[in-house]
């Protein structure tokens, strides 16, 4: 296709426009620009913003995920849910106490754990109640963005110490097989992990995309479980206790757990399985032309690869390939883009990722099934936007229930 055929969302009518910063751009050409900084800054118009989803110290902002490239998340945009607050705990202070069923329990400071051989990744983190706002029979709403749905979701490269070396360090005793991270903010937070998963991929991690873990990242540092739900990846960790038992922990009883239809209750389902959303088109745009468009979105999956997404958009009666854009990592983000010839009329797009496991992302209906309403947590089904005969683009799942 000829570039000038393809329209993006560059060619799209935004309904809501973004806020002024009051300055004016400086003149390119000739004069001399700005100095040399110490620290950079965005450029004059780019103003990507965090959601305030819940604000407060038990509360959430979302990540733009519908304004950004690529498939790292700065650093200064990672979502955030917080249950006490941001705890502002200094370097010099941290230490993280292992103990239990070891042979040799240890304090480690942050300069002992860097002092440990250093391993790097590239993964996403997702809240395990992200994406529900597109759940349920209610009356959901349509004018919903996707940072709105899906903004609980953020990736970026962690740096940190193998939480296995730590473990072979301390020297975890036979019949071990659960340990308990317990984080250093106001509330606590403690969750129970298997020790398999410990010895796995794992880590203690101190740097986020170069630097030094945020604040509300976790700083100094944090547990990073490569592809599971971000409450069990327990921030400001400052103890690790070895057992041979899930410790049933308030956080993984009360909560963090997914009611079924039936009654019974699924603990500890920590994989965060596939998913994809498309990002545009999506509310809040509108396609001013009919002809050819390209959508594109993001897929993941905490079982591993995403093998390929596909596009409807006939809300599900035909599907077609996306062509994914490199890189494609395990555990992390993928960018995927499709060309779709809008003939004007009303349309339903959506978008199904599919896992080097060959699960399928499933529709919501799929998983009402399953669950039944009122399920609180791993909300992956298929999300649904329609495209009006106006190109009007609104959250289309009451069209599909």
């Amino acid at each position: 296709m000829a570039g000038g055929l393809i329209r993006t969302e560059a060619h799209a009518v935004k309904l809501t426009q973004p806020e002024e910063t009051g300055a004016s751009p400086q003149t390119a050409g000739r004069t001399p620009g700005a100095p040399t900084s110490a620290l950079g800054e965005r450029a004059q118009g780019e103003r990507p913003r965090r959601r305030l989803n819940r604000p407060g110290t038990a509360g959430s902002s979302q990540t733009p995920i519908h304004e950004l490239n690529g498939i790292i998340t700065p650093s200064d945009l990672h979502f955030e849910r917080h249950h006490g607050g941001v705890p502002a705990i200094a370097a010099a202070d941290y230490s993280l106490l292992v103990h239990g069923m070891v042979e040799r329990p240890m304090k480690f400071s942050l300069g002992d754990l860097k002092r440990f051989p250093s391993v790097s990744r590239i993964c996403f983190i997702e809240c395990s109640g992200n994406g529900g706002r597109a759940y349920g029979r209610g009356d959901v709403p349509t004018e919903m963005s996707p940072q709105m749905i899906d903004g609980l979701f953020s990736t970026s490269e962690w740096t940190g110490v193998s939480l296995a070396t730590l473990l072979r360090e301390v020297g975890v005793r036979p019949g071990a097989s659960w340990l308990l991270a317990e984080g250093g903010d106001a509330v606590a937070m403690t969750r129970s992990i298997p020790l398999g998963k410990a010895m796995d991929d794992a880590m203690i991690a101190y740097g986020q995309n170069g630097e030094a873990i945020r604040p509300e990242q976790g700083y100094p540092a944090r547990v990073m479980l490569p592809g599971w739900e971000g409450n069990a990846q327990v921030k400001w960790v400052q103890r690790i206790e070895v057992g041979d038992a899930p410790f049933m922990t308030r956080d993984e009883t009360s909560k963090y757990t997914d009611p079924l239809a039936d009654g019974t209750a699924r603990i500890f389902s920590f994989v965060m399985d596939a998913k994809s959303t498309i990002t545009f088109p999506a509310y809040p745009y509108v396609l001013p032309d009919r002809g050819w468009w390209e959508v594109k979105g993001l897929a993941w999956s905490g079982r591993g690869r995403i093998e390929r997404v596909e596009v409807s958009a006939d809300g599900g009666s035909t599907w077609a390939p996306a062509e994914l854009q490199g890189p494609v990592l395990s555990k992390c983000a993928t960018r995927f883009r499709h060309l779709w010839n809008w003939d004007g009329r009303e349309a339903m797009l959506m978008s199904r990722a599919i896992d080097e496991t060959g699960y399928v992302q499933p529709t919501v209906q799929a998983i009402m099934d399953v669950r039944g309403e009122g399920s609180s947590y791993h909300w992956n089904g298929i999300r649904p936007w329609k495209v009006e005969r106006g190109g009007r683009v609104v959250f289309g799942l009451a069209d599909t229930l």
